[in-house]
């Protein structure tokens, strides 16, 4: 046996241990090895950094990374890129195993059930889906027909031939509806109707869905009613490339410009501490929960040029902006806040996290998602009944 096969059953093991991986799915990722769908020259996501890999250059690394927990870029800035160096937006990836495997222990599939994929990607999905339910119960749809194509070649080499559609997933694929299962595998910021109208009722439909705060997605559950609506609870914090047609389309540069502060800055300071506004790690629930609160606006973070932390809000529609600097020593406890334009966000940021701590802080696991029968999306806490206010006031 070799080292990337003893690593590669080493995670199995792994994510069977942690529960990401339900026992009905070893079969299916004994029969089929993620190395078998990556490209020769891949970019493991390291510590915010996307070393590349070539295969030819070091075969053994290059088995080993395949065997690892993490997400892997397969292609940068929708294919204009080239060269080993990273792009300037990855536009395609493996997701890290544990993701993926959780997000079939949601989906809950029974033998025989017919599934939707939304995001073909390298095709390692479909050919886990294949060997789990058969080829001929699983449709995959993929907008970018390079990646397509792709993925056609790396399941047929490994002896797989589910449907490959290249076409928008957005719209589903209503040739083989309905559909038992919907799997996602793009963060999601409206839900289109299709995927609901190609289900079965009492189907499933799991994906990454966020707002446009930030690009942090919770994974929801939703299943499907009679009467065209779907509902079910948020079950995991990740990070997943947004759908080609919802990605964020605003420039930090449309803002600011020049030095200094605009004439018509406000200025005023907050005892909100950084520690509980900027997010630590991937499974604070701060970004997910200012998103529900806050609509139209998105955030960045970093550190100015002493080292301050530094929030940064762009109002999406209009040109709103907030800077606030997160002082941290004794003589300047308070931080300062910068604000223009019609919205005061962080106002409106501060209050949401003000909702929040009231309502005792809780998890995303404790929200939900509604789309309605006529495609309005209702965030709830606790039960469906308890809607999450779609703004909240500012005093």
């Amino acid at each position: 046996m070799s080292r990337a096969e003893r690593e590669r059953q080493q995670l199995r093991d792994a994510l069977l241990a942690s529960g990401a991986m339900a026992p009905d799915w070893v079969q299916a990722y004994d029969a089929v090895p993620r190395a078998l769908f990556l490209p020769e020259v891949m970019w493991p996501a390291v510590d915010g950094r996307h070393p590349a890999v070539v295969k030819g250059d070091d075969p053994q690394e290059w088995e080993r990374w395949a065997a690892r927990d993490v997400s892997i870029v397969t292609q940068w800035d929708d294919g204009r890129h080239a060269g080993t160096e990273p792009g300037d937006r990855p536009s395609s990836s493996s997701s890290m195993p544990g993701a993926v495997f959780a997000m079939f222990a949601d989906l809950s599939v029974v033998d025989g059930a017919r599934v939707l994929e939304v995001g073909t990607g390298t095709g390692w999905c479909a050919a886990l889906l294949s060997a789990r339910l058969g080829e001929a119960n699983v449709v995959s749809v993929e907008v970018d027909a390079a990646v397509a194509d792709a993925a056609r070649k790396a399941l047929a080499a490994a002896g797989w031939h589910p449907e490959v559609v290249t076409g928008d997933g957005l719209l589903g694929w209503p040739e083989r509806a309905p559909y038992d299962r919907v799997l996602v595998t793009a963060g999601v910021r409206q839900v289109p109707q299709a995927w609901i109208d190609q289900m079965r009722p009492g189907g499933v439909l799991v994906m990454p869905w966020g707002t446009r705060y930030s690009g942090q997605d919770a994974i929801v559950r939703l299943v499907v009613d009679g009467d065209g609506s779907a509902s079910g609870r948020f079950t995991g914090l990740v990070r997943f490339m947004q759908l080609r047609s919802q990605r964020p389309a605003w420039s930090a540069k449309d803002y600011l410009s020049g030095g200094g502060w605009p004439a018509d800055t406000r200025e005023s300071e907050t005892a909100v501490a950084a520690s509980s506004i900027l997010p630590g790690d991937l499974y604070s629930p701060v970004p997910f929960v200012m998103g529900l609160l806050v609509p139209d606006c998105a955030h960045s973070y970093g550190r100015d040029k002493d080292g301050t932390p530094v929030l940064w809000l762009y109002g999406l529609a209009d040109r709103s902006w907030a800077a606030v600097y997160f002082y941290g020593d004794t003589t300047r406890w308070a931080s300062q806040v910068y604000q223009g334009g019609p919205r005061s966000l962080w106002d409106e940021v501060e209050a949401a996290h003000r909702w929040w701590s009231e309502q005792g802080r809780p998890g995303h696991e404790e929200f939900g998602l509604t789309v309605t029968a006529d495609g309005r999306q209702q965030v709830w806490l606790g039960e469906p009944s308890a809607l999450v206010p779609q703004a909240v006031t500012v005093r």
